[in-house]
């Protein structure tokens, strides 16, 4: 089998439609003003077809997130070196892959209740590519700390709008899965500090690639702690999962700083047009 398979190998049927990264973050949709609205606020409404959105973006997400898992057990010799994988690190990995095979079950049988289907919207692809990483640690960071994180934060906003619709079947399904990332999570802040304890400098460019790969996920104000925020930071449950406090207000700068940016090119664009 290949090692570092690129993301343009990845198995996908006729069903889905793939968009790059570039396509995504300069989508002029995610500049306007409705992208920084909280799409699943009561009241909304077309509220449930952004759920529906949003639940088809952790469906994909999940299959990108065992992929990535899968190929962390394999893409690596065993070993404590810079470019090896300790034993329990590739146990905890093949644990995730489990736990991501079911979420992605779960999370298809949750399109089907929600009334969507597979490839109703396009797949984007920054979670594996986060995965494709030369280096385990900053595969840790980008993914386990940064995109199981932003899980978190998505299956936290997709429990409470299950709570709001008085749907026990999205509150469970969405409750069981958020259990899992907490402890994936967990686990990349554990070996995280584990692998670089005695190497700060790798540390630093693991944390500096986890910042990166957060900001690209906040774009647009897409996650905060603002009422408008589609997708509401999960502060306890990031605590559970490793996060110090200290942590999880950068994160907050982050969103901020991503909002700010969004509303700066909002009014660019629409000067140009009125220019124009």
């Amino acid at each position: 089998m290949k090692r570092m398979l690129p993301v343009a190998e990845l198995a996908r049927d006729e069903r889905f439609v793939r968009v790059s990264v570039e396509e995504t973050l300069f989508d002029p949709r995610n500049l306007s003003p409705s992208a920084q609205t909280n799409g699943l606020a009561p009241g909304v409404r077309n509220a449930s077809d952004n759920a529906r959105g949003l639940m088809h973006g952790i469906f994909v997400g999940e299959i990108q997130a065992l992929e990535g898992a899968g190929r962390t057990c394999f893409d690596f010799d065993l070993g404590d070196g810079r470019d090896q994988a300790p034993f329990g690190l590739k146990l905890d990995m093949a644990r995730q892959c489990w736990d991501e095979a079911r979420h992605v079950e779960i999370s298809c049988k949750l399109g089907d209740h929600m009334g969507g289907e597979i490839g109703e919207f396009a797949e984007q692809t920054l979670l594996y590519e986060a995965a494709c990483n030369a280096d385990p640690v900053l595969r840790l960071t980008g993914v386990n700390r940064a995109l199981e994180g932003l899980a978190i934060d998505v299956f936290k906003t997709m429990r409470d709008f299950g709570t709001a619709l008085d749907d026990p079947v999205l509150f469970f399904c969405e409750d069981w899965m958020l259990a899992d990332e907490v402890t994936h999570v967990k686990m990349g802040s554990d070996w995280l500090r584990r692998l670089t304890a005695n190497d700060p400098q790798r540390q630093k460019d693991a944390l500096d690639f986890q910042k990166a790969v957060d900001k690209l996920f906040s774009f647009g104000g897409f996650r905060g702690e603002t009422d408008e925020s589609p997708v509401h930071l999960a502060r306890h449950f990031r605590s559970l999962a490793g996060f110090s406090d200290e942590e999880i207000e950068e994160l907050v700068d982050i969103a901020a700083e991503a909002y700010a940016e969004a509303v700066v090119q909002q009014e660019a664009r629409a000067l140009a047009v009125n220019d124009g």
